[in-house]
């Protein structure tokens, strides 16, 4: 009985250790506040003067979010250290050291040009907004004027985008509304390729999230069989827009269709559609089809590629045979 007992006390004690050890892995993650109050437990990759770079700490995997330093309150990181981003939210301190002045701004280089913004203007609280890849901010153009302060533009879903020889309307957004997709003021009906039987083949360009990496794919499938892009038409016509152009893959393309109908295909929403081929229509480009397929990069097999229309009603995804000409847009990262 004396050492049933004892084993029991035993198990019970490495249970608590254990229970101990999960509670303190759970909680091993940053948390970050910013300036509304809202709070985003993260992990958090990199901090630089102007930005916060982080990954949800329910999605690891995902992707990266970024974040304006203005628009955080504070750190706190697994470790318990606290990080403060505005000198009013740091907890007062006896014998302070004496502020020393901030280094000047640095001047706007040509391939991020900025706009100066009122020195004294409240920070605003960053709304949420649909995921999408980080790339370099695009801002609007200025000349550099020393002792200016400078902020990078906010962009909206269906707003037109002219930087650095990039053309078109902004179909998706990051959190902080500073990067995501254009895409192409024009469309085109085109074969995604042209095989036929019975030459048909699987290319193997079959990511589901990534277009560039089935541009990549395309690329390497054709220095790999002695072809030229002419065999693949879709591919060739995004690529003649210029560097970094691509076709997007499906579920590039869903998102696109989510935000065209104002990130809600269960009800109608006039004015987000409206802007967004306004915007196309006024810069000299053709409006959204919402009953015509759109071919994705995305290959089912050897015969069909993903597709999705920009309508409301289902199914948004079916395989479409690769040889018939379906209409094709090209995207852009900024």
């Amino acid at each position: 009985m004396v050492y049933t007992h004892a084993c029991m006390m035993k198990r019970t004690f490495l249970l608590f250790v254990v229970a101990i050890f999960s509670v303190i892995g759970v909680s091993a993650q940053d948390l970050i506040v910013k300036i509304d109050s809202s709070r985003i437990e993260a992990q958090v990759t990199e901090i630089s003067p102007e930005t916060v770079r982080y990954k949800r700490f329910s999605n690891l995997n995902g992707p990266t979010y970024v974040l304006p330093v203005s628009a955080i309150e504070m750190i706190r990181f697994a470790n318990g250290e606290v990080e403060y981003f505005h000198k009013d939210s740091a907890p007062a301190t006896p014998a302070a050291e004496p502020v020393h002045p901030a280094a000047p701004d640095q001047p706007a280089t040509p391939d991020r040009p900025t706009v100066p913004a009122q020195p004294a203007a409240p920070e605003q609280p960053v709304q949420p907004a649909a995921p999408a890849t980080a790339a370099p901010a695009a801002t609007t153009p200025s000349t550099s004027t020393p002792g200016v302060i400078y902020e990078a533009r906010k962009f909206e879903i269906g707003d037109y985008y002219d930087y650095n020889g990039i053309k078109g309307v902004v179909c998706a957004l990051s959190d902080n509304h500073l990067h995501g997709l254009v895409i192409s003021l024009d469309e085109v009906y085109l074969h995604w390729d042209e095989y036929r039987k019975p030459d048909l083949r699987k290319t193997g360009i079959a990511h589901n999230s990534d277009g560039e990496a089935n541009m990549k794919a395309v690329e390497e499938y054709i220095a790999a069989n002695g072809l030229t892009w002419d065999h693949f038409p879709a591919f060739k016509w995004c690529k003649d827009h210029g560097e970094g152009w691509y076709l997007p893959s499906i579920d590039e393309l869903l998102l696109i269709s989510h935000n065209y109908n104002g990130g809600n295909r269960v009800q109608f929403d006039r004015h987000t559609r409206n802007k967004f081929n306004q915007s196309l229509k006024d810069n000299g480009g053709e409006r959204m089809d919402r009953m015509v397929y759109y071919f994705s990069s995305t290959e089912k097999d050897e015969k069909e590629a993903l597709t999705v229309h920009m309508g409301l009603e289902p199914p948004y995804v079916i395989p479409i045979p690769k040889y018939n000409k379906f209409l094709v847009r090209a995207v852009h990262k900024f």
